[in-house]
Parts: structure tokens; C-alpha cells; sequence
């Protein structure tokens, strides 16, 4: 029998895989991919996150537009928020949706409540009912989030995994290039409902191609228990926090959310491990289980691009540069992101995959690193340095995405909780930068205006970092550990 802490990549291929690995070389490839049989559902899956992303670069654009013609200055902050925490109590049902209602009308439901959502906030007469219609399109966004990395379990061989997986994350760093100018666009012909319209059409036009690509039928075996209202709202409440961190005055009421929002993670961690029911697969808590840490590093990562939100504005403020250039310098990270990503996911051998998992962490440190160790540097070449260590620390979340994300998804063999697994990157990912963006609000507060805020903003993110370099010696320790258990234990 399989031990369940089998590794996600193995150290060594079995014998009976030998076949399928001679197979994989003749497949399995870019090619296949986007082949006739499964181009559609490739589409679905990338444009689910594309969507996700690009909406919430696209809203920050849109805001000044939007509050010019509407009013509702007061509400700027809950936009965002509640948008992100809507989104994470969405993202945290991904499994039990997926379960009961099959990949196809699952997609369905996602894509129907952001189009909802993007519709109600192209209409919106005041502020309040757009804040309304972005908890509706959070909703969807979450499951979207979610989805895409679950559904690549069901819609696609194995072998396509890791190239999927690339594909499905370097959305976030296309969203991430394209999100600001689609708004921009708008918002400089003044017509931001435009773009709320826009985010409509695309989602009732993938909605309708998920029905004809993805599987209708649901599995009548996945039994994901009753519904952990404890474990849902205390990591619901903790966004929430770290949120409201990032909106409230610097000094007492920034380190009263951030305090409640450490502590109601510990807590959801605490309440969740012991629940017959978990959000979170059973195995993320076991002993030797290398899942809690790919989820750890996978959050680390995805919240290094946080910084992008103050780059554009210390590109301004610090050297000088035109607005469209500081919008170029500030998806820096994305673009090493995107690019190497594509790359990383091309790579099929699992030797050279555990190294890039291993490096990723590395290089995202050591980019901010010096991105944060030269600020005050007077020369006129500077921003080149921070533009290539910016790149650089996208580079190594490129590198290790596709790997760890397919590490997560193979974690285990049961479709229960390796469906819950495969949710739970949604999860991390959307805690993750929840949290991070409050944290770079903060670290930024604390240095102050100028040079000083942005060290301390690549200072304290790179100690993230530090962290996930921290976290993949556990993987590796984890997935070892795994492999030197006899098959037959």
C-alpha cells in the first residue's frame, strides 16, 4: 500500500512509470497543450485567473475616475478590501463546489457571479452599491482563483500538469502588465464603467466555453463533511484585519490589526488541524508532510509582487521618472515573473524542478535584497540596478511556481484531499497578498517619505523571503523523508 506522505516529486521514478516517461517525451509538451483537444480548456483555466488579476490592477486605475463622477472618497479603501475578503471566504469553498457540482458548472457559477458583480459596478449610481457589486464579483473571483488550479486535476493528463500550472500563474503576472493600462485607457477617454462592461463580456464569454470544454459530471464520491463555519470565519476575520491594517493611521490602530490578524491565523490553525472538517487537507497538518510548507513558500512568493503597488510612485518621487515610465519599472517583478515562468513550467525533469524550488526563494531574496541595500545610492544609472534586481526577484518566483504548484497537487493520491489541496493554492495565494498588501503599507509608513520608505519596504519583504528559503529546506526535508518510507509500509 502507498504511503500518503508519498513525495510530491519523487527522488527516484518508479519502474512501471518507465513507459509513461518515454510517452511524456513524445508529449506533454507546450503542443499538446494548446492542441485541438485541449486548447479550449487551457483558454478557460488561464483566462479564469487572467481576469482575476487584470480586475484588481483595473479597479486601481479606475478609482480617481470613478470618484470624480460618483463620490464616495471615504470608501477608496473598501474597494479593495472588500473585494480580497470575499475572495478568500470564496476560494476556501473552491473544493466543495468543485465536488458537488462538476468542473464545467463550477466554472459556470465563478464566472457568472463576476460578470454579475463586474455588471453591478458598471451600473453603480453611488459608491456604496459598488462596494456591494465588488463583494458579488469577489465572490466569483474567489472560486476563479481557486478553480484553475483544482480543475487542471480533472481537465488534464498529468503530464500536462506542470506546463498548465506555468500557464495558470503566469496569469497573475499578465494581469499584473495589462490590468493598469486597460484601466488606464478608460479612465483617460473618461468611461470608466467601460471597463467594469468589458470584465463583463469576457467572463459570459469564457463562462459559456467552460460548459463546452471542462467535465459537467460531478464526483458522487467526494464526501468533504459539513461545512467548517469555525475554521471559515476566523481566516475570513483575518483578512479582514490585515486589511483594515493597510487602511486605518499609522501607530497604535496599524499594530491592533495587525496583532488581531496574526492572531486569528494562529488560531484558524489551531481550530482547523483539530476539525473533523478541515478547509485545509487532513495531511497539511501531519507530521513530516511537506504541504504546509509548498503552501507557506507558495504565499511568500506570490506576496513579494506586493511591493509593485509604491514602485511607480518611488520611481516618480526618487529619480525622476515620467509617468509612463514608472508604470513600466513598477510591473518589474511581474516581468520576470511572467517570462521565466513559461520557462520553469517547460521543465519536466523533477531533479532540476526540486532546484528551482530551491532557488526561487534564493533569488526573489537577494533581488530585494539590493533593490533594498541601494536606495541611497546618487548615480544616474540606479534605477537600472533596481529595475534588474526587481527582475530578478521575479525571476525566482517563476522559477519555482509551476513546481511547487504541481508538488501540491500530487500531494496525494486520494481525490478528496488532493482536490482540497489543489484548491488550497488559491487559498495561499489570495491570504498571501492580502496580508503582504498591508504589509508593504506598512513597512512604507515606517520609513517615511523618500529613499527610506522604500528600503524598508524591500528590507521587510525580503525577509519574507528569507523565510521561504527557510521553508523549501523543509520540502526537501519533507519529500526525502517521504521517499525513504518502503513502498510496501
Amino acid at each position: 500500500m502507498r504511503d500518503e506522505h508519498e513525495s510530491a516529486i519523487p527522488e527516484h521514478p518508479s519502474e512501471g512509470a518507465t513507459a509513461d516517461a518515454a510517452a511524456a517525451q513524445l508529449t506533454g509538451g507546450w503542443r499538446e497543450l494548446f492542441s485541438a483537444e485541449h486548447a479550449s480548456a487551457s483558454l478557460v483555466l488561464a483566462g479564469g485567473i487572467a481576469v482575476f488579476a487584470m480586475n484588481t490592477f483595473v479597479t486601481a486605475a479606475l478609482l480617481p475616475s470613478t470618484i470624480a463622477d460618483i463620490g464616495g472618497q471615504q470608501y477608496f479603501a473598501w474597494v479593495t478590501t472588500a473585494f480580497l475578503v470575499a475572495s478568500v471566504l470564496a476560494s476556501m469553498l473552491v473544493a466543495r463546489v468543485l465536488g458537488s457540482m462538476g468542473a464545467a458548472w463550477s466554472y459556470l457559477l465563478a464566472f457568472g457571479l463576476f460578470a454579475v458583480g463586474s455588471l453591478g459596478a458598471a451600473l453603480a449610481p453611488t459608491m456604496e452599491l459598488l462596494v456591494i457589486a465588488r463583494v458579488v464579483q469577489g465572490l466569483g473571483g474567489g472560486l476563479l482563483a481557486g478553480l484553475s488550479y483544482s480543475v487542471i486535476r480533472d481537465a488534464l493528463p498529468k503530464r500536462l500538469w506542470t506546463r498548465a500550472t506555468g500557464l495558470v500563474s503566469a496569469m497573475w503576472g499578465l494581469g499584473t502588465l495589462i490590468g493598469p493600462a486597460v484601466g488606464g485607457a478608460f479612465a483617460q477617454v473618461g468611461y470608466w464603467r467601460g471597463a467594469f462592461g468589458l470584465l463583463t463580456l469576457i467572463s459570459v464569454v469564457l463562462g459559456l466555453m467552460a460548459l463546452r470544454s471542462l467535465p459537467r459530471e460531478a464526483s458522487g464520491q467526494r464526501d468533504f463533511g459539513r461545512l467548517p463555519i469555525p475554521s471559515l470565519s476566523l481566516l475570513v476575520l483575518a483578512s479582514a484585519a490585515f486589511s483594515i491594517a493597510a487602511v486605518v493611521h499609522t501607530g497604535l490602530p496599524t499594530t491592533i490589526a495587525l496583532v488581531a490578524g496574526a492572531a486569528l491565523i494562529i488560531t484558524f490553525i489551531a481550530v482547523d488541524r483539530t476539525s473533523a472538517s478541515p478547509v485545509l487537507p487532513h495531511i497539511t497538518y501531519q507530521r513530516g508532510n511537506p504541504l504546509k510548507w509548498i503552501y507557506l513558500v507558495i504565499g511568500i512568493l506570490s506576496s513579494a509582487a506586493m511591493v509593485e503597488i509604491f514602485l511607480p510612485k518611488f520611481g516618480q518621487d526618487l529619480v525622476g521618472m515620467p509617468p509612463l515610465l514608472a508604470a513600466v519599472f513598477g510591473v518589474s517583478i511581474s516581468v520576470g515573473w511572467s517570462f521565466v515562468q513559461l520557462f520553469s513550467a517547460s521543465i519536466d525533469d523533477s531533479r532540476i524542478g526540486r532546484r528551482l524550488m530551491t532557488l526561487g526563494p534564493i533569488l526573489v531574496t537577494a533581488g530585494l535584497v539590493i533593490y533594498a541595500a541601494t536606495q541611497f545610492v546618487d548615480a544616474e544609472w540606479i534605477a537600472w540596478v533596481w529595475a534588474v534586481s526587481l527582475v530578478l526577484a521575479g525571476s525566482g518566483i517563476g522559477l519555482a511556481f509551476p513546481h511547487l504548484n504541481v508538488a501540491a497537487m500530487s500531494s496525494s493520491d486520494d481525490p478528496v484531499e488532493g482536490s482540497k489541496a489543489a484548491a488550497g493554492l488559491g487559498t495561499a495565494e489570495l491570504i498571501s497578498n492580502t496580508i503582504a498588501s498591508a504589509l508593504v503599507g506598512v513597512f512604507v509608513a515606517v520609513g517615511g517619505p523618500g529613499a527610506t520608505g522604500a528600503m524598508t519596504m524591500g528590507a521587510g519583504i525580503a525577509v519574507l523571503g528569507g523565510i521561504g528559503i527557510i521553508g523549501t529546506v523543509m520540502i526537501m526535508r519533507g519529500t526525502e523523508a517521504a521517499a525513504a518510507v518502503p513502498s510496501d509500509v
